[in-house]
């Protein structure tokens, strides 16, 4: 599906949304419109001396509520359009967890896996060089995503910091520790969903040890997660990354399976190679084969329109947690909100990341620095306080628990917008 596509879909959700709740015109046509769209081309100098130039972009959705945030991916299918999905996303995963923030993401069209260590960073550089006069610690706010880490933050900032001629550590979150980074970022977009989890799942009755889960993606945040749902008690059955997964109905060993991960050797290699063959009966499967497998629980985490219209209807879990930015489209949506499937919407489930950035923004500014325990309890508090009141507002008005997390973010985004004056306002002083 084209990344075009994907800001329709998510237009789409705004839409369904403003039939649930009274809110000015003026509001409604603000928040249809980026606010500002940059595209920069970043030449590198590649290690064989050869010159590529890679395209960049970052923009600023919405900055009503305070500075864009957002994270900077790095993938070979980066696009202005995706970026300006995400960028939309983010405003309202901010007003859902009541951040004093707007949305903004940014991104490379780049294969970074293709790149030295010393081109990546020549590549990091570039991109700040580039977009330094559209970010900053008032202004926007930059964040890890796909294929960025903490070592690429840190890059980031530096160089940041060597263009202004000062400090600046809050114009990027996700850092190092060792250069002003928060306890728990790296594992907050996980340890947010599995607050969610823990709100939702007891509503429906199901002891962990009777719940089985199937995860698509095991990078960073559903490596994490798996493991934390592990150690809860849930029965994960099938695990997947990039080259396929591995299914195992009796469940499977997550910590084992991390550390061969971690170590390189891929995550069937637990299973495939050696005496531990046969800790479990398992198979192989495919990523479009797990969402389909009979599970209580399904979490995507990999990447965006995962679940379309074409599978939609082979999808066997009760409850879908999305911890990947959009990994269903629209139509798909309406078609498992038909057939009675429960989906905890992107904006609430996966920002736990941009709660803990801002933890580590506030930190920054203030030159104070919490425990990794005040963290996680801070998350903690924050992500099941929201959870809650997005599911009274799905059961008092009836509505899928999407379009009430849109409806729940819609208030405070028309709170602000409004107050700064609309057409009634000035209309009513004339007269």
């Amino acid at each position: 599906m084209e990344s075009q596509s994907l800001f329709v879909g998510a237009r789409q959700n705004l839409d369904l949304a403003l039939k649930h709740i009274a809110i000015s015109e003026d509001a409604i046509e603000h928040l249809k419109h980026p606010k500002a769209s940059l595209q920069v081309s970043i030449p590198v100098r590649m290690d064989d001396g050869s010159l590529q130039v890679f395209q960049g972009y970052r923009v600023r959705y919405d900055d009503t509520r305070g500075p864009a945030k957002g994270g900077v991916r790095y993938h070979p299918q980066v696009s202005l359009d995706e970026v300006t999905s995400l960028a939309f996303w983010m405003t309202f995963k901010c007003a859902v967890l009541d951040l004093p923030f707007g949305g903004g993401k940014g991104g490379i069209t780049v294969n970074p896996k293709q790149l030295s260590r010393l081109e990546l960073e020549r590549l990091t550089r570039g991109y700040i060089d580039a977009i330094a006069d559209f970010i900053g610690p008032d202004v926007d706010i930059l964040a890890p995503d796909v294929y960025t880490n903490a070592t690429i933050m840190g890059w980031m900032m530096d160089r940041y910091n060597i263009i202004q001629r000062k400090s600046c550590p809050a114009v990027v979150t996700g850092k190092p520790i060792a250069l002003g980074g928060s306890a728990g970022r790296e594992t907050a977009t996980a340890m947010g969903a599995f607050f969610v989890m823990q709100t939702i799942l007891p509503k429906f009755d199901r002891p962990p040890a009777e719940t089985t889960v199937a995860i698509q993606g095991f990078g960073n945040a559903g490596s994490f997660l798996a493991e934390q749902i592990y150690r809860a008690g849930y029965r994960v059955v099938a695990v997947s990354d990039s080259k396929g997964g591995i299914y195992a109905p009796a469940g499977l060993d997550i910590p084992a399976i991390r550390q061969n991960k971690e170590a390189g050797r891929g995550m069937e290699a637990l299973y495939c190679h050696g005496t531990v063959c046969n800790m479990a009966d398992h198979q192989l499967i495919t990523n479009e084969a797990l969402l389909e497998l009979p599970v209580d629980v399904l979490i995507p985490a990999a990447l965006e329109n995962q679940i379309t219209p074409e599978n939609a209807d082979q999808i066997q879990a009760k409850l879908i947690f999305e911890v990947a930015n959009g990994p269903i489209t629209f139509e798909a949506d309406r078609l498992l909100n038909q057939k009675g499937i429960y989906v905890l919407p992107d904006i609430l489930t996966n920002a736990g990341g941009v709660t803990v950035s801002y933890f580590e923004w506030v930190q920054n500014r203030s030159g104070l620095y919490w425990s990794a325990a005040e963290v996680e309890q801070r998350l903690a508090e924050r992500m099941t306080r929201e959870t809650e009141r997005i599911w009274q507002l799905a059961q008092s008005l009836d509505l899928s628990l999407r379009t009430a997390a849109y409806v729940h973010a819609l208030d405070r985004l028309r709170a602000a917008i409004e107050v700064k004056g609309t057409r009634d306002y000035y209309a009513q002083a004339k007269a």
